[in-house]
């Protein structure tokens, strides 16, 4: 990540593929749901580009097309699998809670807008990172449109006191990169996450991260 006079004021994270890599738990609680069902299961690598998108866009891409016109029971179906699972085995990406600790410490704000469902993302921040204070945690929510439309990261940007335009949007999908230009934010690539530099920089990346430890570094008060 190179240097850039950019002084960001506030910081909203991507959840899956950001903060938490959550691949392994996604992957192991899709094939069980799709085994039940005597359905053929992916690979973590294949799931790689199945999740940004929301548990919808998932169920998608991962049941066979015979099955498109049963989505809607398959949601909630889904959906209580990965409640059961709660956190699982998923866990931060090394230098995580260092990277938000710093943050906090400087006094600038943080958020979590994520498409994962919105209990299940307040579960994993609550359980993943204690004590760490986001000024908001959104996740998917049928009142409210997911990524990439703005409409969380901007009710992220008010619940922190900033302007758009002082926001830095950290995400590792073209889904992020895309929300962080239409909320008017700088959208900052998460190299270390499930998707590739190449996507990113197509997707409208403002900054390439290597590691969430370069996040501070963009920081300014």
């Amino acid at each position: 990540m190179g240097y850039s006079a950019v002084m960001i004021r506030a910081f909203i994270f991507d959840l899956d593929g950001t903060l938490v890599d959550t691949l392994g738990d996604i992957t192991a609680g899709m094939n069980g749901f799709l085994e039940r069902h005597g359905w053929p299961g992916h690979s973590a690598d294949e799931y790689r580009y199945m999740v940004g998108g929301g548990l919808d866009t998932l169920l998608k891409a991962a049941v066979p097309a015979s099955a498109a016109g049963e989505l809607e029971t398959l949601h909630d179906e889904a959906l209580a699998v990965f409640e059961r699972m709660g956190a699982g085995d998923s866990r931060p990406y090394p230098g995580t809670r260092e990277a938000l600790e710093l943050l906090s410490a400087r006094g600038i704000p943080i958020s979590v807008v994520s498409n994962k469902p919105q209990a299940l993302a307040r579960t994993v921040v609550e359980h993943l990172f204690p004590g760490i204070r986001f000024a908001l945690v959104l996740g998917g929510h049928a009142e409210r449109p997911i990524k990439p439309h703005p409409a969380g990261a901007l009710q992220a940007a008010r619940a922190m006191g900033v302007e758009p335009h002082d926001c830095g949007f950290v995400g590792d999908s073209d889904v992020d990169m895309l929300t962080a230009n239409a909320a008017g934010m700088h959208a900052v690539g998460a190299l270390w996450g499930f998707r590739t530099r190449e996507e990113l920089s197509a997707a409208g990346a403002e900054f390439l991260a290597s590691s969430i430890g370069d996040i501070p570094a963009l920081a300014g008060t």
